[in-house]
């Protein structure tokens, strides 16, 4: 069986070898890289993954996603490694064409469970990453990213946030009370407050932008998600 292959992009030696060492190690073959300009020149289809660091001296790593996706058409899946961990930040590495994000510093454990679960989703069928996708009018939840997109723009929602999202669109039309809710996504905190789902919901609408109408409340019975017709 042939090994995946994975490219490394960063600036730094430490941070090459540290990755190399121990991704050759976990048996995959290694291409090591130290600018993003080197790596667009060499990188071949038969590059299974990138791991990309986002503050490079010369071009970014937000930069050289966006030349791979939209100029050179490549779906090779990228993870990126960065210092930076805004909210602003992964939205700008997932619109780039991102598949995960890996804040430094990180541990190699985290680093090589990143890298199998993108490597196992790049290889799925096209049905069954279809079915990993919530789609509900102009509202598209990615099951296995935790990405939330509205009309194709990345929304980060915290992750209370986004299991109630998840919730309640993967069951458009049923009223969900706050009680349900609660025993559902609060399990291991018994002494949550209705008031506490309010306040998510509220934070819920108000990133969901066009698709703030498709979260409504029926007073006295809860909330649903409906796409507007």
């Amino acid at each position: 069986m042939d090994k995946k292959k994975i490219m490394v992009v960063d600036d730094e030696p430490d941070i090459r070898e540290i990755l190399q060492f121990n991704l050759e190690n976990a048996g995959y073959a290694v291409e090591s890289v130290a600018s993003a300009e080197m790596a667009l020149e060499i990188c071949e289809q038969d590059i299974d993954l990138i791991l990309l660091d986002v503050m490079m001296e010369g071009m970014s790593g937000f930069k050289m996603a966006e030349i791979l996706r939209k100029e050179k058409k490549s779906q090779i899946p990228i993870i990126f490694l960065t210092a930076r961990s805004a909210e602003n930040d992964l939205l700008t590495g997932f619109s780039a064409g991102g598949d995960d994000y890996i804040a430094k510093p990180f541990s190699i454990n985290e680093v090589l469970a990143r890298v199998k679960a993108v490597l196992k989703r790049s290889n799925m069928p096209k049905q069954e990453k279809e079915q990993q996708q919530i789609v509900l009018g102009k509202l598209r939840i990615d099951v296995a990213r935790k990405m939330v997109y509205v009309e194709d723009n990345a929304v980060v929602l915290p992750k209370k946030e986004l299991e109630i999202l998840t919730l309640l669109a993967s069951h458009p039309g049923r009223i969900y009370s706050r009680e349900e809710m609660i025993n559902e996504l609060w399990e291991d905190a018994p002494y949550v407050l209705d008031r506490t789902v309010d306040v998510h919901i509220a934070r819920i609408r108000s990133k969901l932008g066009v698709c703030k109408g498709y979260l409504t409340n029926r007073s006295g019975y809860g909330y649903s998600m409906n796409a507007e017709e």
